[in-house]
């Protein structure tokens, strides 16, 4: 069996960039013969706001169905290979399901989702909303796969919600395939503190940047850095992390959350809502309650408590180490390693 990995385009400053090299050195340790589709070299500079380019992401995929168009027509797929779409959102699905059936090859076809128009917080939620084209689209996408990956039980189940109708046996609880995290940010474990607060998140409506900056004009005791207004490269950016005593998270839109997994593995307090994905998977210790920001009206009406939770996080930041590391503990071995992932694909 062959795994073909469509993967994602390298944006440097996020993730897809580390999935490039990692993601296929983890699947080759797990006894996978590998081949990539690549898009190649597109215009990756994002749209503001946004995780990838809007354009440019559309060019990529159709270079990848070039490729695995020309794979079939050669003959170089066979029976039994498996066909892994690191985003599950990619149109050329259906594409592929079409060439399969009608050439007769029996394939398997797995997705991981990351977001949709289902979710009301995401840009297609957002700008598209529930227009027929685009849940059609992805109930078809859905269809396609045989095994549709999450990465949080909240993102199943807000799926499910926009789409009862869909066979729920396809879906697949996994952690992403980040287990290469740990040993990423070992290095900026052990910087010297301070008090520095970082927001890590994009500059988008869901993330409510601006009530991060209205703490900062009330706790100037403290620094704060929107890190996306700093054009950090990877390094400079873990850095930070490894020098910040929290991350702080406002967001209105989570299926899983990175930036503070990565807080969490380099002693950083998480400060979160209990809202979104955020509430399965955080410690109550790190929650605050989702009333406290679901809206910037809500935050003017609750600023003094959260105010008060940051002074006390700071000032108690020692107090936090432990349960810092189990929190990161739990974040890896539940939705950082993806081990249903790697047990569905083999059977």
């Amino acid at each position: 069996m062959t795994l073909w990995l469509i993967d994602l385009e390298a944006v440097e400053t996020r993730y897809t960039k580390q999935w490039k090299t990692e993601l296929p050195a983890i699947l080759k340790r797990h006894g996978h013969k590998i081949k990539i589709v690549s898009g190649g070299e597109t215009p990756q500079a994002t749209t503001p706001g946004a995780f990838l380019n809007f354009g440019g992401t559309n060019v990529y995929k159709s270079k990848q169905l070039e490729i695995i168009a020309e794979a079939f027509c050669n003959g170089e797929v066979e029976q039994g290979d498996y066909f892994l779409y690191t985003d599950a959102w990619n149109p050329t699905v259906i594409q592929l399901k079409y060439m399969a059936e009608l050439l007769g090859v029996k394939i398997r076809i797995g997705g991981l989702w990351h977001a949709g128009s289902y979710d009301p917080a995401d840009f297609l939620g957002r700008l598209i909303g529930d227009k027929p084209w685009v849940r059609n689209a992805e109930r078809s996408m859905y269809e396609c796969f045989d095994h549709n990956f999450f990465a949080s039980q909240f993102h199943i189940d807000m799926f499910f919600k926009a789409f009862p109708e869909l066979d729920r046996s396809r879906a697949v609880r996994t952690g992403w395939p980040m287990e290469y995290m740990a040993k990423t940010l070992a290095i900026y474990k052990n910087m010297p503190k301070r008090n520095l607060i970082l927001f890590p998140h994009r500059i988008a409506p869901e993330k409510q940047v601006e009530i991060f900056r209205d703490l900062k004009q009330h706790l100037s005791q403290y620094e704060f850095v929107v890190c996306q207004e700093r054009q950090l490269t990877k390094n400079e950016y873990h850095n930070l992390l490894g020098e910040a005593k929290m991350v702080f998270s406002a967001n209105l839109q989570e299926t899983l959350g990175i930036s503070w997994y990565e807080g969490a593995l380099v002693d950083a307090i998480p400060m979160i809502p209990d809202r979104l994905s955020y509430s399965e998977m955080a410690l109550d210790t790190f929650k605050y309650p989702s009333v406290w920001t679901e809206s910037y009206t809500a935050y003017e009406t609750h600023r003094k408590q959260l105010i008060d939770k940051i002074i006390h996080y700071m000032e108690n930041y020692n107090t936090f180490k432990s349960n810092i590391k189990k929190q990161a503990d739990l974040l890896t071995n539940d939705y950082f390693s993806a081990n249903n992932l790697y047990k569905t694909i083999k059977v």
